[in-house]
């Protein structure tokens, strides 16, 4: 269910009840909003409110599931290459420490960050702040780890490790016979999963939770 906010007069009104939009800057005041509904900018449609049903809850399954798929995704062969009788597992980390080792310490370093550290930080960053509000204590831990999960959202770069990876084993095809290992798939699920978690995790929602009092509906 779709609604357009009208932009009413906004003579007098007190702050916090005036929101501007984040792509055109139209400064409107902030409406009432339902379950499953979504609130649109009238001037660029941006995408304003949404407020989803057992958001906390679902969103707690999806990061318990992130967090149990990053180790095999990591550390799980990605794929096996056979060059002339020889046999090689690459894997994300063995990727870092091949890096490193070749005279590349700056670029393994990057990969390392963006594709171990920053992802790590943020699933953990996500399951602090969901865990203060379904128990309703340390709210403001939650409010510190979901601005620094908001800092960390830039670096995290798993699409584009995937992507590297894709191409890699397009272009080794002609040169090497190659495996897929159990590792891609959880490094593509664990990626999915991490959008999915995206659209269910209304920030709106978050941050109206983690500014509410204890007893913060799921």
């Amino acid at each position: 269910m779709l609604k357009l906010v009208e932009p009413p007069k906004l003579t007098d009104l007190p702050l916090e009840q005036l929101i501007a939009c984040p792509d055109c800057d139209l400064l409107m005041q902030k409406p009432e909003i339902r379950l499953n509904q979504v609130i649109l900018c009238p001037c660029c449609g941006c995408e304003l409110y949404v407020f989803r049903e057992k958001v906390v809850s679902r969103s707690l399954a999806l990061v318990i599931t992130a967090l149990l798929l990053y180790i095999p995704a990591n550390f799980l062969p990605i794929m096996y290459l056979n060059l002339m009788g020889r046999v090689t597992t690459e894997t994300v980390w063995t990727g870092v420490w091949s890096l490193y080792h070749s005279g590349m310490p700056g670029l393994a370093i990057i990969v390392f960050l963006c594709s171990m550290v920053v992802p790590l930080l943020k699933l953990v960053c996500q399951l602090t702040v969901l865990l203060s509000i379904s128990s309703g204590y340390f709210k403001k831990i939650g409010l510190y780890c979901y601005r620094a999960y908001h800092h960390l959202k830039e670096w995290g770069m798993l699409e584009v490790y995937l992507l590297g990876v894709l191409v890699s084993i397009i272009k080794l095809g002609d040169m090497a016979e190659l495996g897929i290992g159990t590792g891609l798939f959880c490094f593509i699920g664990l990626l999915l999963v991490q959008v999915w978690l995206e659209v269910i995790m209304s920030p709106q929602q978050v941050w109206q939770a983690l500014s509410e009092p204890r007893d913060a509906s799921n």
